[in-house]
């Protein structure tokens, strides 16, 4: 059975982009472009792009949740431009108040992200971390390096809220109202952010 339909309990962070499973078409056709170009490889975009729309099916099937951490920061990063961003955060609100996903924010601080950690990854059940990097993906297997990304996952959701993101509409950030209550993030909680 592949990884995707296996895994029960994936834990995600991300500093940079939106993870792969809460995506759009438009948002993974940007990234996929850009890596594209930088890596120099042969232009397979649209196949690549399909193949991630179709690992997706398991935010609404089966019994797989996903606990996503999420800085600040990648709220704002202008991937695709102005209208792949405000579809990609429409989306993002409309996930995150499935019952599988649960999402927390790092909010920013004025001297940046509180946690300087510098890779995304994603761990498969206590089975499996992938790390991404500039070249490529880092696959971890061994058990004591696993249990090194479950502490810094929980050290990260400690960090992390749940709170209404910014919206972005044209070249403008939408902050949430004041009035909007920030909670602390509890992964596998299902907490929406609405």
């Amino acid at each position: 059975m592949p990884r995707w339909e296996r895994t029960r309990h994936f834990r995600v962070y991300s500093s940079k982009i939106i993870p792969g499973p809460l995506q759009t078409r438009a948002y993974i056709t940007a990234i996929l472009s850009a890596l594209m170009r930088r890596r120099g490889l042969r232009d397979d975009v649209e196949e690549a792009v399909q193949v991630r729309v179709d690992k997706q099916h398991v935010i609404h099937e089966g019994d797989h949740r996903f606990a996503v951490v999420l800085e600040e920061s990648v709220l704002r990063a202008p991937i695709g431009g102005a209208d792949v961003m405000a579809g990609q955060l429409g989306h993002l609100l409309t996930v995150s108040a499935l019952p599988s996903i649960s999402l927390g924010i790092i909010p920013s601080t004025p001297t940046g992200p509180p946690c300087g950690l510098a890779e995304g990854f994603f761990m498969f059940d206590d089975a499996e971390v992938t790390v991404e990097l500039v070249s490529g993906h880092l696959t971890v297997t061994q058990p004591h390096e696993i249990a090194l990304y479950a502490g810094a996952f929980a050290e990260l959701a400690a960090l992390a809220v749940t709170a209404k993101p910014p919206a972005l509409v044209g070249d403008h950030v939408i902050e949430p109202e004041e009035h909007d209550q920030r909670h602390r993030f509890e992964p596998g909680t299902g907490v929406s952010i609405a």
